[in-house]
């Protein structure tokens, strides 16, 4: 795709999902350092995701985790989204953060703690009823430190048992999305450990079943574009959680450590089709701004996906395949790297401006003072974080 007036259509129809919890006070297992202005409750989350859409016009929709975002009244929720000018995304249950999931949640050995966590997922399906969400986003920090510490096997039965029954629950347009990672709080074996794993689970279950790839949860060297590829051609790419890592799960800012890389993971889904609404992939956010400012962090990622998304729209793809066909291999890498050297800030700037937006969302962001006047109304009450 070269002309512009279509790259930049296929631009303004990219939304990138932001999550709840990135824009409360959030950081690592060490610390977690407050800032002051976030969100008090999951409401003043949802405006600060709108304040993002506002300035970038591609933010639409905004995650939420439970309990961290437990509500009297999702009805509510979801309507003061809706005032604010986005909607309710994916649902992200945790069953990870209670001292009884201490041996695992749905694989738990204990039948009592597997139905709690079982039951946790299932009042989620019901608040996405409520909210309008199509997906559930399912991660489990389910595994094992030692060997013997559990049978493998048995893990995997209660694992298929659980998802079978959720699977059960959702309505005609709600999907389950599964992730995986491969290590982490579990080190010796994770039960949903890499996208194979979450593969052979969404085949059994049924088609409203699909992975999730997290972008920061693959081993050192794994090439992420080819499991995109493939899981884009077998119809099974339910989305991303984009993030990017330096060594494991840092959650840092997508684009961050390798922008080379989310270029390439975007190329293969413009070039698998995986921008077309029909694909169903859904393009989100799963970050953590521990020294950061939270909503200028949002802002700034979202613009490094569209970068990546509008440099892989660059492609030629004429001479991407005729240099492919006649095995010219350095012609079919040049064609690559020219679509990722191309400097494509005058173009999205162009984009914005023909959506009425400032040419530089970050910028027009500080100018706004918007910052400040959320430190100086959300005085009192320590912000919502983790857990909260």
């Amino acid at each position: 795709m070269s002309d512009h007036s279509a790259v930049k259509q296929a631009l303004r129809a990219l939304h990138i999902e932001t999550p709840s919890w990135a824009f409360g006070n959030s950081g690592t297992r060490f610390k977690v350092f407050e800032q002051p202005g976030v969100p008090r409750d999951p409401f003043e989350k949802i405006d600060d995701a709108a304040t993002v859409h506002r300035f970038t016009g591609v933010a639409p929709s905004v995650a939420i985790h439970i309990p961290w975002d437990t509500v009297p009244d999702y009805g509510a929720l979801a309507r003061h989204a809706e005032d604010a000018g986005v909607r309710i995304g994916a649902v992200n249950p945790n069953v990870f953060q209670d001292d009884d999931y201490r041996l695992g949640s749905v694989c738990n050995p204990d039948p009592a703690v597997r139905r709690k966590a079982v039951d946790a997922i299932l009042d989620c399906v019901d608040i996405m009823d409520v909210t309008g969400s199509r997906d559930l986003s399912l991660w489990l920090a389910d595994g094992l430190n030692y060997p013997g510490q559990d049978s493998l096997a048995d893990r995997q039965a209660r694992l298929e048992e659980a998802l079978e029954t959720v699977y059960a629950r959702l309505g005609e347009d709600q999907r389950m999305l599964l992730e995986y990672k491969f290590f982490e709080p579990s080190f010796y074996a994770t039960d949903v450990p890499d996208w194979g794993t979450s593969y052979a689970h969404c085949v059994e279950l049924g088609p409203k079943a699909r992975v999730l790839v997290d972008t920061g949860h693959h081993a050192p060297g794994t090439n992420i574009e080819f499991l995109v590829s493939l899981l884009l051609r077998k119809g099974r790419l339910g989305g991303f959680h984009f993030n990017s890592r330096f060594y494991a799960d840092d959650d840092l800012m997508v684009g961050a450590a390798d922008p080379y890389q989310l270029f390439r993971i975007m190329a293969e889904i413009v070039l698998g089709g995986g921008l077309d609404a029909s694909a169903g992939v859904a393009f989100m956010l799963d970050q953590c701004h521990n020294i950061e400012p939270k909503i200028p962090a949002l802002i700034r990622s979202v613009l490094n996906v569209q970068e990546a998304t509008a440099k892989a729209l660059l492609i030629d793809v004429d001479a991407l395949r005729a240099a492919q066909a006649e095995g010219d291999v350095l012609g079919a890498n040049e064609v690559f790297v020219d679509a990722y050297s191309t400097d494509v800030r005058p173009l999205l700037a162009e984009m914005r401006t023909e959506m009425g937006l400032d040419p530089d969302p970050v910028a027009a962001y500080r100018r706004s003072g918007h910052g400040e006047k959320l430190t100086a109304e959300r005085i009192g009450g320590g912000g919502a974080g983790w857990g909260a």
